[in-house]
């Protein structure tokens, strides 16, 4: 969702290593780049970790012996994974944040991943996001991110939309159902995606241990994906609605997920990694897509989604530091909050039906276990759920 995103004179140069990293072999392709980043490390004594929490793309952990006390992060694109990040613009948007104290250090990039820094901390989870004393650490951080100065006073734009539509294109017409994860054994043969409304869970043989039909209690696959007419339909709706809610077009994270929050107790303070989807968007679209982040990826649950008392604490407080890092005066208005509280849980929808649409392009071509269907249609199934109820709220006069 990046939009001409300006790296600014003076930031660090990031080298690029012309070297590509094979899957089945990343340590030796991390021990490759560590010969060119830490050269004093021995690879004998190098502890590669593999990290399992990302659903993108593999990342390891790099460090000597058993002390995390200088790690170098090796992350390796996912399969097919151009087709939803624009890599150049991913860096871009990582030199900037960075040259602002809002990213970990950028090492080197290489043909198919990039080397940063590892963010001392621990990586929250859904219970973490909900105590008062971290969500508002998380609040503040993304108000500073969202108060970083476009070039030269350019007003940005979104391209949300543009994005959104792209994504809508790359769907597959079709899915081998045995290749999605395995998980669909009754059916061997391509399956037009949009046809899997008509068919009944017990028809796809659905593991009784598959979250995404048992915590989201479905009782069939009987809607699930709608037909592309109705996902074209729903994409002209929101542009037409939420691009009038007067939501800034500011600097943003754009995949605030629990696991991409590292939060450290003992200097108190929050850190964001995974720069991947950043860009300019809507602020609303930001926080939106935050709060749905409190229901978790592996075991999706909604009834977790921040109620309007803690929304109003949290947006409160990102607020205050947002009017803080833009040199006004600090001071929030009811009104102001109730404002912001409309077009964050209005375009929490946008961000239900941008990650379907992401989901179900990642269900044909991801290599990473992980039920991209069964996630797509939890995202897309929240998007109609919602949408009466979001759509009823108003603006304040």
């Amino acid at each position: 969702m990046a939009n001409y995103i300006h790296v600014p004179s003076g930031c660090p140069h990031v080298p690029k290593i012309d070297f590509t990293v094979i899957d089945s072999g990343y340590r030796d392709g991390a021990l490759r780049l560590l010969q060119q980043l830490r050269p004093k490390w021995k690879p004998e004594h190098v502890t590669t970790q593999l990290f399992t929490d990302g659903i993108t793309n593999k990342l390891i952990g790099c460090y000597m012996g058993d002390t995390m006390e200088d790690v170098v992060l090796v992350r390796i694109y996912g399969n097919k994974t151009e087709l939803l990040v624009d890599r150049e613009e991913e860096l871009k948007s990582f030199r900037v944040l960075q040259s602002h104290g809002c990213a970990p250090q950028l090492y080197c990039t290489f043909n198919n991943g990039l080397c940063y820094e590892f963010m001392q901390g621990e990586a929250l989870d859904p219970q973490h996001v909900c105590n008062p004393t971290i969500f508002r650490l998380i609040a503040r951080r993304l108000a500073k991110i969202h108060a970083i100065h476009a070039h030269n006073g350019w007003i940005p734009k979104s391209n949300l939309w543009v994005k959104m539509r792209k994504y809508f294109s790359l769907i597959p017409t079709e899915f081998e159902m045995e290749a999605v994860n395995g998980r669909y054994d009754a059916l061997r043969v391509p399956v037009p995606w949009y046809t899997l409304c008509f068919l009944p869970c017990n028809s796809l043989q659905l593991p009784a241990s598959s979250p995404f039909c048992s915590r989201i209690g479905y009782t069939g696959f009987k809607r699930e994906v709608p037909s592309p007419r109705v996902l074209e339909d729903e994409m002209s709706w929101m542009k037409e609605v939420l691009s009038n809610l007067q939501s800034p077009v500011v600097l943003c994270h754009n995949d605030l997920l629990c696991k991409n929050i590292i939060y450290n107790e003992k200097r108190g303070d929050v850190q964001f990694i995974d720069y991947e989807y950043s860009g300019y968007n809507y602020q609303a679209y930001d926080i939106g897509n935050h709060f749905n982040e409190f229901a978790g990826v592996s075991e999706v649950d909604y009834s977790l989604y921040p109620s309007r008392e803690l929304q109003f604490q949290w947006l409160g407080a990102y607020l205050e530091a947002y009017k803080e890092h833009k040199g006004l005066n600090s001071d929030v208005t009811e009104k102001e909050v109730e404002v912001l509280y409309v077009q964050v849980n209005q375009f929490a929808l946008a961000s239900h039906f941008f990650w379907g649409l992401w989901a179900l392009i990642q269900a044909k071509y991801s290599k990473i276990d992980f039920d991209f269907l069964g996630y797509a249609i939890v995202r897309l199934n929240q998007y109609f759920k919602m949408k009466p109820e979001v759509t009823a709220l108003t603006l304040p006069e």
